[in-house]
């Protein structure tokens, strides 16, 4: 059966990084970070560019799942409200799809570090250190399963999402 691994974390956190591991580790896998979407100059977020990039993130996703080729589909975003993950799956075709939602969280300490190493290889602006911080504990509230990733490897994590995919108890409905 074909699975959606929808992982959501702050900014730092490293969704990418560990979606990347994850499509690399998984067979027939494709991946879709929700980033490249907005990847536009100028950067302009309103109304309508926010109904933009959900329906081409569903369209995407939606081809994904219809498309024989893939049996595990990675989808990564900040995904930092309920209402976010809500909406996007209620655009989905996923009736014979199993869902696994994953909200990936670390201290504090370690995405001060991580964000600034991201600072230092000039691949992010310093405004996104306390922007990200701000918004560590709304993953708390999400109905996801939970990962901290302060300790863990990126290959550890993969493989923790890996097992969480074979395990049919952590499945949205």
């Amino acid at each position: 059966m074909k699975k959606i691994y929808i992982i959501g974390g702050t900014m730092g956190v490293g969704k990418t990084t560990v979606s990347k591991a994850l499509k690399n580790s998984l067979q027939k896998s494709v991946f879709l970070d929700g980033d490249w979407c907005w990847d536009m100059n100028p950067f302009l977020v309103n109304n309508e560019t926010r109904l933009m990039v959900m329906d081409n993130i569903c369209y995407v996703l939606n081809n994904f799942i219809h498309c024989s080729a893939y049996d595990n589909i990675i989808f990564c975003w900040v995904l930092h409200e309920q209402q976010i993950i809500d909406s996007i799956l209620s655009k989905l075709d996923i009736k014979n799809i199993q869902v696994v939602s994953i909200s990936l969280l670390c201290s504090e300490k370690v995405l001060r570090e991580r964000i600034q190493k991201d600072i230092d290889n000039q691949l992010r602006s310093s405004d996104v250190i306390e922007r990200s911080i701000g918004r560590i504990h709304l993953y708390e509230k999400l109905d996801t399963v939970k990962i901290d990733v302060s300790e863990k490897t990126v290959a550890e994590t993969a493989h923790e999402i890996m097992l969480l995919g074979q395990n049919t108890s952590c499945f949205r409905k």
